[in-house]
């Protein structure tokens, strides 16, 4: 067997909200892989350890789940206004593939933060003891996202007692605003219609909210998929018929919203569109123990990430649900009681978290301004990652 040396890349291993990622500057990366293509692809997915029959992803830096399997790339931006250019790649775990097609709402909160400590934001921006407001260009997605990173003493402030459900310790507190979230063409309802009736062969017709602010999100009744919105992770992702049932609601669902052509192609783009069921507010018991009861949320949702159940919830979903809420007549508004608000705290497996967005009708057609949310960061190591070179 040959010796062939490892390649050693300057990274930094984050947890942004409630994923973990590896980070890169673009300029750290090997020539090759600078530019979008299978160099890239294949290096990122050496980095994180797939693709891994057993699903562990024990030789890289991923943890067997969609929330840990995640690798960016930040870089100087070019545009006008705008501090850094931010690509996220979303990486298969038992299959070959880096998906490309949207962003993570969980790692946008450590953009910023990683942008200042990283030299790629410009230091006469910023102030010694401060809020630094980082505009972000979403590379994925062409949007432009402010995070809002505090500073002590010239430093990314990581420390502090914040505190987000689904993570298990408290930090400092970071704001993001994500403007103008809907989708390329700036059409929030791909279908133009704020609830649909998807029709899904051999398991029914259900009635569906499909919206693209954030990341393209299909939402269903809980109820007429056959649950209450109080489940955890165990009660679907133990449950392969449960799992099929909801990828084929969602593939048929990208297919309604033009984001595929073929079943089989939306089997191959398993970041985007997302899934989640929702249901009107009740109690249960979150998965750290926590008693959540009815006048603690508004609503109940469940997002499936990468065909499993997320153990919290997707950040871009969240931003989805925000806009949705704040639009009459949705799955996520009605779940909610109807009516006309900027933000909604909803329940999740680990907990709740509150969104808000601004929303307004123009011309017939509705229009999300931008939706906002607070999340935390923090740099877990930095170094170099290795990777067995060819």
């Amino acid at each position: 067997m040959s010796n062939v040396p490892q390649i050693r890349i300057p990274a930094t291993y984050m947890r942004g909200g409630t994923s973990k990622g590896v980070f890169f500057r673009l300029e750290d990366l090997p020539e090759g892989a600078q530019t979008p293509g299978p160099i890239r692809d294949s290096l990122l997915m050496r980095v994180i350890g797939s693709p891994d029959p057993y699903q562990k992803q024990i030789d890289g830096l991923g943890n067997g789940t969609s929330s840990t399997s995640k690798t960016v790339i930040v870089s100087r931006s070019e545009r006008p206004d705008h501090d850094v250019d931010y690509l996220f790649g979303q990486v298969g775990i038992d299959r070959a593939f880096v998906d490309w097609s949207g962003n993570c709402g969980n790692l946008t909160t450590a953009v910023g933060a990683f942008a200042i400590s990283a030299g790629l934001v410009a230091a006469d921006t910023l102030e010694q003891n401060s809020v630094a407001a980082v505009r972000i260009w979403q590379a994925n997605i062409g949007k432009t996202i402010i995070a809002r990173v505090p500073m002590t003493d010239g430093q990314v402030q990581e420390t502090g007692d914040f505190e987000l459900d689904g993570v298990a310790f408290p930090a400092a507190k970071i704001a993001l605003e994500f403007l103008d979230p809907a989708g390329d063409e700036g059409a929030i309802f791909p279908t133009g219609n704020p609830v649909d009736e998807l029709d899904v062969p051999g398991l029914g017709k259900f009635r569906v909210t499909m919206i693209t602010a954030g990341i393209p999100t299909i939402f269903v009744e809980a109820d007429a998929v056959g649950y209450t919105g109080t489940e955890l992770q165990d009660a679907i992702n133990n449950d392969p018929q449960a799992l099929a049932m909801f990828e084929s609601i969602r593939g048929h669902g990208a297919l309604q919203m033009g984001l595929v052509e073929t079943l089989a192609e939306a089997e191959n783009r398993q970041h985007t569109p997302k899934i989640a069921f929702v249901a009107g507010p009740s109690d249960y018991v979150a998965a750290s123990g926590k008693r959540i009861t009815i006048d603690d949320v508004d609503l109940l949702v469940r997002g499936l990430s990468m065909g499993k159940l997320h153990h919290a919830m997707p950040g871009t979903v969240a931003v989805a649900i925000g806009a949705a809420h704040a639009i009459p007549g949705t799955i996520v508004n009605t779940a909610a009681g109807g009516g006309n608000q900027t933000s909604v705290r909803f329940g999740h497996p680990s907990g709740t978290l509150r969104v808000g967005a601004e929303a307004r009708e123009s011309n017939g057609e509705w229009v999300v301004e931008k939706a906002i949310m607070s999340r935390s960061a923090r740099v877990l190591m930095e170094g170099w990652v290795r990777v067995p070179g060819k």
